[in-house]
């Protein structure tokens, strides 16, 4: 018999990008005759467990991540929790050490969990975020993020490396030391020739108390809608919860297969500009209203961009009317900016080649 080699794939639980950027790593190492193990915590674990019922899942330690109330106060209150920052790296290098011993672990792919990694295999990170954007501080925040991607094997920018690219300055340097690769945009979707069901699909995601900030907001805009929506809150449950209103239908959460379908048969699409949903978006080549999270300048400086090349309008939580969605009719749209990804290249680094 044939053992395979086992690689320990480990998302960040910030929000649910993360997270859903790595199923389809996840399937591709199963394509390619590995077998995948997956290490996070909290909802971004929940949600893998659940598409990947199969696999061995295993708890990592959480990082003390919260959004402070007012987007003012974003940069001070992701200052103040630097210290449990940096301790929850310290305990989870320890939890990544023991696990790459108990389970034979043969390489580790680690989404922007910054002490995910071994030196004594293979490891990579995957992260957009080549500059960390934090106003005045940009520069010192990149640097200290580059310390950590140089203890990688290697760094996957899931990303194309010209002109049309959908991360812009955030994921793309002048750093040569970094072992980057692009690897091309990420997403679990694919797009398929249905009939338009919905007006309008709302999903959320990210951590709290923004993202129910936006929920209780957008119920209450919704209200004077008069087409028909699907509202994704982004809370991963034991359970599927759905009800349903006169003209939307609400999910607490939804799984791969079901919000693939909901997203080819919606219309327009309204969420954060993170960038897992970007590139979904642009996968699918949907149109798009963007809210960024307060204070949040990656997201701030991403919804600005895609406006500025005619992509998709945005406006603040705080300003943002439900008659703000006709200024999408202006806009073209999400568009794919690259070929699929080579997996097999990528996985050459796990077989000693």
């Amino acid at each position: 018999m044939i053992l395979k080699k086992r690689i320990l794939v480990a998302p960040l639980n910030w929000g649910l990008g993360h997270a859903t950027r790595c199923i389809p790593i996840i399937e591709a190492l199963e394509n390619h005759g590995f077998e995948p193990i997956i290490a996070s915590d909290g909802a971004a674990l929940a949600l893998l467990r659940k598409e990947f019922s199969h696999l061995t899942a295993l708890e990592l330690p959480s990082y003390p991540i919260e959004y402070a109330k007012k987007g003012l106060f974003f940069k001070l209150k992701m200052i103040s929790q630097t210290p449990d920052f940096l301790k929850a790296i310290k305990e989870e290098k320890r939890a990544i050490r023991k696990i790459v011993k108990e389970h034979a672990i043969g390489g580790v792919i680690s989404d922007n969990r910054l002490g995910a990694y071994s030196n004594s295999v293979p490891s990579v990170i995957i992260t957009h975020q080549l500059n960390v954007l934090t106003g005045t501080t940009t520069w010192i925040t990149s640097r200290i993020h580059h310390i950590f991607i140089k203890k990688y094997s290697e760094c996957w920018v899931p990303d194309v490396d010209n002109g049309l690219n959908l991360s812009g300055k955030i994921g793309h340097t002048f750093n040569e030391s970094l072992n980057i690769k692009y690897i091309g945009p990420l997403s679990r979707l694919h797009k398929k020739a249905v009939a338009k069901k919905y007006d309008l699909m709302v999903i959320l995601s990210g951590p709290e108390p923004q993202r129910t900030f936006l929920e209780d907001k957008l119920r209450i805009e919704l209200s004077d809608f008069t087409g028909k929506a699907i509202f994704i809150s982004g809370v991963v449950e034991p359970k599927e919860v759905i009800t349903e209103t006169k003209h939307i239908t609400f999910h607490n959460f939804m799984n791969s297969a079901a919000l693939e379908q909901a997203f080819n048969e919606s219309e327009l699409v309204v969420c954060r500009p993170g960038y897992t949903n970007i590139m979904d978006l642009a996968q699918l080549g949907k149109k798009a209203f963007f809210i960024p999270t307060p204070g949040q300048y990656e997201q701030e400086y991403l919804a600005r961009k895609l406006k500025k090349s005619r992509l998709a309008p945005y406006a603040t939580q705080t300003d943002f009317k439900i008659e703000d969605l006709h200024k999408a009719d202006l806009y073209k749209g999400l568009k794919y900016v690259a070929d699929d990804v080579k997996w097999k290249d990528l996985f050459c680094l796990f077989e000693g080649k």
